[in-house]
């Protein structure tokens, strides 16, 4: 397809472990004149082997369609690469999860955009368009729950994620960082940094504060938590 009024089309690289949703998308654009399909990826890794690829040719896209949860390396991982890499691609995000920890790690990571599955064909060309102009494009929900963030930030138990809710259980209980680790499948490192998020954000200083915050919200039976007060 040749770009409308003389101007290149946008490139793009969608990436999904899906084959019909990539199918579905890819079908969808290449109808626009002024966007491009350069390749799909079936993951992260695939994506990066394909940038590359690509880059070796001076033929990087300008924008990657990336969905979130993928096997051998996911969105956000891959989001961080590509936007260190390549500094000139913008990556949007395309994804069936909503919540506001992904949504934080995503942007964080660099993305230009966060788009919900749901959203109609034209958020999605509106999204790809925008980054390509360097701006940056949210899914209406995800928009609203940032704005609310904004308008009345959240404190106490619920300015915690869902994964740092269950670390404050575990740590009530008497778990060790390593433990903690076990039970999620996840480093040392990264649940360390769990447990720290959490005593930040409930402004507390030890694990026993943090014990008894559980106790008294009712996250933990006092019984279960004993060995900690």
């Amino acid at each position: 397809m040749s770009g409308s009024a003389g101007h290149a089309p946008i490139r793009v690289l969608v990436v999904d472990d899906h084959a019909v949703v990539r199918r579905g998308i890819t079908a969808y654009l290449e109808v626009l004149e002024d966007l491009e399909v350069a390749a799909e990826a079936s993951d992260g890794a695939d994506a990066l082997d394909r940038l590359r690829l690509m880059a070796a040719h001076r033929e990087l896209p300008g924008v990657v369609l990336l969905d979130l949860l993928m096997p051998k390396m996911d969105g956000v991982s891959t989001t961080t690469k590509i936007t260190s890499l390549y500094p000139d691609v913008r990556v949007v995000i395309l994804t069936s999860f909503g919540e506001m920890e992904r949504v934080h790690a995503a942007l964080a990571a660099g993305a230009s955009g966060y788009l919900l599955k749901d959203a109609d064909p034209t958020e999605v060309v509106a999204a790809i368009r925008a980054a390509a102009r360097g701006d940056v494009f949210l899914h209406p929900a995800i928009a609203r729950k940032l704005t609310q963030e904004m308008v009345s930030p959240a404190t106490g138990l619920n300015s915690l994620t869902g994964r740092e809710r269950d670390v404050l259980v575990l740590v009530a209980k008497g778990h060790s960082n390593q433990e903690i680790a076990d039970e999620f499948v996840i480093s040392e490192r990264t649940a360390r940094t769990h447990v720290s998020n959490v005593l930040r954000k409930l402004q507390l200083t030890s694990r026993t504060q943090a014990a008894l915050v559980a106790v008294r919200q009712g996250l933990v039976p006092y019984d279960d938590a004993s060995g900690q007060l």
